[in-house]
């Protein structure tokens, strides 16, 4: 989910006087997800620390394992155990410092991950720097064994526990129920934002709408999820909170009332103990882009702009070489077998070009292997009646210009994979925006252009993000938001997205 973030958290207190104001008290009872989610934190408390006390201890194995248990071994092994709880007590003191299991950080986005490794990196500066200090090189069996093979396996153990919640997902779990607080012109994308890309981390069990009663404003909320509550404020945004079960406000937009109302907004929630969960207007806006310095109470946020040139442009070109390179080598007996069946399937050439617009709106072939029958063109005008598709894009789930072959590459998007030519041809990259048809573009209106400043991708986040089930604002939505934020760590990611995709199909027809 993006650009979600947390701004105030409420503490409880206990009824207490202080200079005359009355603290709130806690609440008498919480939610079942809050206490859920405090109990999955706790698990992942217990798995950090299994795992650094193993890893802490490797050096001392190693020694022992490497020798005779000589007096010198021994002390060197009392010397490593000694290390390895410093170390330990360190890296988990570290995992708290950088606070990598964090309300908003876990089971949702890769902030968990980054944060493991920056708490980790921590550490293994620090042994780095006490080393060199002291000129005791054994302090690099930690560098060496133990952080690698800790970090490797905090990561694998954070991905498990992934895996387990969403499981539970199925059965209703989730780690946080929000009630979405806001006007009716931004509670709909928030709510779509948070039931389609947050996974476990949150649910939205109630909507809660700043403003006016009106009912044809609220169809387009019942859009987005008719079995979603919807009420209205009257004032009393406490009682709707108890209400709903929420442990958390998620407030969608500018509230009617402005900052302060914001600001009362959170002064009244400490009775309840709920967190307060501010949606940012920058919408589509990766946070590596974005950072906060406050100037006397008011954050002000520093938005870097996008790039579409540079040194990290050429280290893309560089990836989709070396990448490209290999899966066609190492892709080429499954280029011949599909050849082979396209042949025998019929009669008709292996391969198909159309045009497609590439970088900066230039024209260039993109190669497919075939998957329609010969004269599929000539068809079209008969079957544009039972257009599928979103926007301008024509598809079809039972096209029946599809060849039986062509159905089983289709699926699993093997048709695809003669686009690495045109990947070393320099017309496409691995990943990138889909590559569109020129009447797509000729329907772009506003500033859906944009997605034409990268080349297009073989694969890209529209492919493992639903394909064919996405409608037109929302595959135009993606490919702008990859063109203004992709890292090389994102397109590594999507690759991996992709392989599953191509093994479980979600959209392709």
């Amino acid at each position: 989910m993006s650009q979600i973030s947390g701004r105030l958290e409420s503490n409880n207190f206990g009824s207490s006087k202080l200079f005359g104001a009355t603290r709130p008290a806690e609440p008498a009872a919480a939610s079942t997800a809050a206490v859920d989610g405090r109990r999955y934190v706790r698990r992942l408390a217990v798995t950090d620390f299994v795992i650094i006390a193993v890893a802490s201890i490797l050096p001392e194995v190693f020694v022992l394992a490497g020798g005779q248990l000589n007096p010198e071994a021994q002390q060197l092994s009392q010397h490593f155990a000694l290390t390895g709880a410093v170390v330990a007590l360190a890296w988990i003191l570290s995992l708290v410092f950088f606070q990598t299991r964090a309300a908003g950080r876990i089971a949702v986005g890769m902030q968990e991950y980054k944060f493991l490794v920056y708490a980790t990196a921590a550490v293994a500066g620090g042994i780095g720097l006490i080393a060199l200090i002291t000129g005791n090189l054994d302090y690099r069996l930690f560098i060496l064994l133990s952080l690698p093979v800790g970090l490797g396996a905090l990561l694998l153990g954070r991905w498990g526990w992934r895996q387990w919640l969403a499981r539970q997902r199925q059965r209703g779990f989730a780690l946080s129920n929000v009630l979405v607080y806001g006007q009716i012109k931004d509670a709909p994308y928030v709510v779509r934002q948070i039931s389609k890309q947050s996974g476990p981390a949150y649910r939205v069990v109630g909507v809660l709408l700043d403003g006016a009663q009106d009912e044809d404003s609220e169809q387009v909320l019942r859009m987005a999820d008719p079995t979603l509550p919807l009420s209205y404020d009257t004032g009393a945004i406490e009682d709707e909170v108890l209400r709903y079960g929420a442990d958390s406000v998620v407030v969608a937009g500018p509230l009617t009332g402005g900052n302060s109302a914001l600001q009362e907004l959170g002064w009244r929630l400490e009775k309840t103990g709920t967190k307060l969960i501010v949606v940012s207007s920058l919408t589509n806006v990766a946070s590596r882009r974005v950072r906060t310095s406050p100037v006397d109470g008011m954050p002000l946020l520093h938005v870097e702009l996008a790039r579409f040139t540079g040194w990290r442009f050429l280290l893309k070109r560089g990836f989709d070489i070396v990448f490209a390179s290999l899966a066609l080598l190492g892709l080429s007996p499954v280029f011949l077998v599909i050849a082979l069946l396209i042949r025998l399937d019929g009669p008709g050439k292996i391969f198909y070009k159309q045009e497609r617009a590439g970088l900066d709106g230039l024209p260039f072939h993109m190669l497919k292997f075939r998957s329609m029958v010969e004269n599929a063109e000539e068809r079209l005008a008969e079957l544009e009646a039972q257009n599928e598709g979103a926007g301008p894009l024509f598809k079809l789930k039972d096209d029946p210009r599809v060849t039986r072959i062509g159905r089983l590459l289709r699926k699993h998007s093997l048709d695809e994979l003669p686009q690495f030519i045109n990947v070393l041809r320099g017309e496409m990259s691995v990943v990138g925006p889909r590559p569109p048809l020129f009447k797509e573009v000729e329907a772009y209106t506003g500033h859906d252009h944009r997605r034409l400043y990268l080349k297009p991708g073989v694969t890209g986040l529209w492919q493992v993000s639903g394909r064919s089930n996405l409608d037109w604002a929302e595959s135009i939505r993606l490919d702008l938001y990859y063109a203004e934020n992709w890292t090389v760590l994102s397109d590594l990611r999507i690759v991996w997205r992709t392989f599953k995709v191509m093994i479980k199909p979600d959209g392709a027809y």
